[in-house]
């Protein structure tokens, strides 16, 4: 039985030897070590053979069982290497040559400020209202009537709005404020939204104009709002949007939608408030315009201004930008120039 156990071990050794690859070591290792390999019905038949031959039998087993599964690692090892080298040269990459060139897609820099300005509203506790909410193509009633602007209001002429020949009523919106008239007529107080969206003016087109733009509106409605909520979330905007707290100034305004009314003016970021060509000297930069919401705007949608509040406010998205990113023609956000978008 000694002369069979060691001729296997032989035996072994010349198949671990002839195997080409870890396959063939792999059926090797299955011949010798497995459960039902020669080597291990010796172990199983330890119990019939006599008794003072058994540990020494055992003990021989289990030296050549370790001793083959040693040199089938030792085999394995070798054959881990040399495919893994192999590998490796055929999958070799120069560095030294230029990678190709993919090119990908990048957000627009006025989706990408749109984008921004409404993360910071949401952040104040704005909510970002449907667009169903703000149709482009509107009715007079929501784009001049329920904003309080009279019949006679120079804005409702065909000089500076943009009327369909779907009916004398009906017009490319000039601002996104129908948007506060929809959600107040659709819900109730408290009312806290930001709208972003195209607005459409008959403008001439020129580096600081164009008759398509983006704005963004909101509202607040509730009790006890004041001027001072106001004068606090637009400061806190403009100090998270430009990154430090700049100077800001309050001038009065008038919108017939909001009473009383405000334009906001930033220090110029160009010239620092000491005067230059793109503050005309002054030194400041107007960003938005807002107000406490009309009385007469409330009851028009139904709600109660001597028990409910608010303050609204309408920013153009391209000034915003033009401001941030020292862009002195509105007209490259419309060009798809490449050289342009890939500055973003």
């Amino acid at each position: 039985m000694e002369e069979k156990i060691l001729k296997i071990k032989e035996n072994a050794l010349v198949d671990i030897e002839k195997a080409q690859n870890s396959k063939e070591l792999e059926e090797v290792k299955n011949k010798y070590l497995s459960r039902q390999s020669e080597l291990n019905n010796f172990k199983k038949s330890l119990k019939d053979i006599e008794p003072s031959l058994r540990p020494k039998i055992g003990s021989l087993t289990n030296e050549v069982s370790k001793y083959l599964e040693e040199k089938i690692n030792e085999k394995y090892n070798e054959f881990y290497k040399s495919e893994l080298n192999a590998k490796l040269n055929s999958e070799k990459i120069d560095v030294t040559l230029d990678s190709a060139y993919i090119p990908f897609g990048k957000v627009h820099p006025l989706s990408a400020t749109i984008n921004e300005i409404v993360e910071i509203f949401e952040h104040l506790g704005f909510s970002l209202i449907e667009n169903k909410l703000s149709p482009e193509v509107e009715l007079e009633k929501y784009n001049f009537d329920l904003l309080n602007v009279p019949k006679e209001h120079p804005a409702r002429d065909v000089q500076d709005t943009y009327y369909s020949y779907a009916g004398e009523n009906v017009v490319l919106r000039s601002h996104t404020s129908n948007a506060q008239i929809r959600q107040m007529q659709n819900s109730h107080p408290p009312i806290k939204i930001v709208s972003p969206g195209r607005v459409y003016r008959n403008e001439s087109v020129s580096a600081r104009k164009n008759n398509l733009f983006h704005q963004v509106e909101g509202l607040y409605v509730d009790k006890g709002v004041t001027f001072a909520h106001l004068k606090g979330v637009l400061n806190e905007f403009i100090r998270l949007y430009f990154g430090s707290a700049r100077p800001t100034r309050f001038r009065n305004s008038f919108f017939p939608f909001t009473e009383p009314s405000a334009e906001i003016d930033v220090q110029c970021i160009v010239c620092q408030g000491k005067g230059c060509s793109t503050c005309s000297g002054s030194g400041w930069l107007e960003i938005l315009g807002s107000g406490m919401v009309d009385p007469n705007v409330l009851k028009g949608v139904g709600i109660d201004p001597e028990i409910y509040s608010g303050f609204a406010f309408g920013m153009g998205v391209e000034r915003l930008a033009m401001l941030k990113y020292a862009i002195d023609d509105i007209r490259l956000f419309f060009n798809n120039d490449e050289r342009f978008l890939k500055q973003f």
